[in-house]
């Protein structure tokens, strides 16, 4: 007797040639999500940066 998981049996009905992709393989919204998080985090450390010389700057002129 074999039992399914409710969710796989459910993206293998949606996108069947995407549902498992396995050996790393992410989905291409996966994919897009995750380029999107690593963009972010890289704005951020140039956020961080700028503001820092900002302050430096700020503390130097007065």
């Amino acid at each position: 007797m074999r039992t399914y998981c409710a969710k796989g049996v459910k993206e293998f009905g949606s996108d069947p040639v995407q549902a498992f992709p396995g050996h790393g393989q992410m989905k291409p919204e996966q994919q897009e999500i995750e380029r999107l998080r690593r963009e972010v985090a890289k704005l951020k450390a140039e956020q961080d940066i700028l503001k820092k010389a900002a302050a430096y700057f700020a503390k130097e002129a007065t």
